[in-house]
């Protein structure tokens, strides 16, 4: 395997780490809130090394990076505005008749929208733990009431 293979190998790694993280910190959130906020940190954290392998490719590949605010940056943030956006029928047009240092900037675009999002994410979530605290602390509280109630 040459370097290239283990390159993209580690960037799909990284792709999919931040997914199934999403996935896990969703499904911890029934039983506990500081594990969600941890696996949605992991998340962004494997997001975060993606974004940078694309920005690696590009500096090897002699690409630049659009500016955060240049016409083709705001033209694929805004393709995401709209309801039920899937694949194949908001990006894959873009993504599939591009040269690959403008995908690679497509995907730079996706990766800081998910980044943005999953931010505010953590950010509501530790704003619900500070004041509801986790399962824990509600279920002991659950307790402490309804054994006041006898």
């Amino acid at each position: 395997m040459d370097s290239r293979d283990r390159t993209v190998d580690q960037m799909v790694q990284a792709a999919r780490s931040g997914k199934q993280n999403i996935v896990e910190g969703a499904m911890a959130s029934v039983s506990s809130s500081a594990t969600e906020i941890k696996l949605t940190g992991v998340a962004l954290a494997s997001l975060a090394e993606l974004k940078e392998d694309y920005r690696d490719y590009l500096l090897t590949h002699h690409g630049a990076e659009w500016d955060k605010n240049s016409r083709e940056a705001v033209f694929v943030r805004n393709l995401c505005r709209g309801n039920d956006v899937i694949y194949e029928n908001t990006y894959k047009e873009f993504v599939e008749s591009r040269d690959a240092n403008t995908v690679a900037n497509i995907l730079i675009c996706l990766i800081c929208q998910t980044e943005y999002l999953l931010a505010r994410q953590i950010a509501a979530l530790e704003k619900k733990f500070l004041e509801q605290g986790g399962i824990r602390e509600r279920m002991y509280s659950a307790r402490r009431a309804r054994r006041g109630e006898k």
